[in-house]
């Protein structure tokens, strides 16, 4: 089980809350797990406390702290989803990138006593998907996953950027991103060198979630076991 530690946001803003699972023997590399638009629920905790048994040290920031600090939300709740959604309209990822810098730096330094990561990775899902795209391209994190980003397509412009390993999963009959999106970043990324791209025929967005109905075990079990052997080679 992890706890909530509090992390100063950039240039003063405030703070901010993350769940930080930590392994039993100190970790010399930390996974930041960026949320979906549910907040740091039930199973992005669940996502964090199996990278601390794997030996990492993960951190999960809240990513709606400005507007609606300390948000749970259940996506098979249809008050919840349209709660979230609201939250997406209001949400400023350029801003989120900064709050995964913080981290980033925070936890290199040694976040509140545990002891400094001598690398850092990231993954995240949906809008975390995005992030950790954003993050592969404007920060110096050295390992990056995505699951069903959301508007990578309108960022390709960036991927020259992208200095260190990237991989993204995208689901083929993903509602959020449509097959012309799919193809774009396709032809954007097929041939980038540091960019890993897979396909899961037939899956829809959120399929790697812990719990609920959008869950595709077989899928989630192939891309988690693609996801760790990523964060092997190059975290460990």
């Amino acid at each position: 089980m992890g706890e909530l530690k509090q992390i100063a946001a950039m240039n003063g803003e405030g703070q901010f809350y993350a769940y930080v699972a930590a392994p039993d023997q100190a970790a010399s590399a930390a996974i930041i797990v960026i949320p979906e638009i549910f907040g740091v629920n039930a199973g992005i905790r669940t996502k964090c406390d199996r990278l601390a048994a794997q030996g990492y040290l993960a951190v999960a920031p809240e990513l709606f702290w400005r507007f609606a600090p300390g948000v749970e939300l259940d996506p098979d709740i249809e008050a919840d989803l349209q709660q979230a959604f609201g939250y997406f309209q209001k949400y400023d990822a350029d801003k989120g990138v900064y709050d995964i810098e913080v981290v980033i730096r925070a936890v290199r330094a040694g976040l509140d006593g545990t002891p400094p990561a001598q690398r850092v990775g990231c993954v995240g899902y949906c809008l975390g998907g995005r992030l950790a795209y954003m993050a592969a391209a404007r920060t110096d994190i050295d390992a990056s996953v995505g699951y069903y980003g959301v508007m990578i397509d309108q960022m390709l412009d960036e991927s020259h950027a992208i200095a260190n390993p990237l991989m993204l999963h995208i689901p083929t009959a993903d509602h959020f991103v449509g097959p012309e999106a799919q193809a774009a970043i396709h032809a954007a990324l097929d041939n980038h060198p540091k960019v890993t791209l897979h396909d899961y025929v037939g899956l829809d967005h959120g399929f790697a979630t812990e719990t609920g109905h959008r869950r595709n075990d077989e899928g989630a079990k192939l891309a988690d076991a693609r996801t760790a052997e990523f964060f092997a080679k190059w975290l460990g």
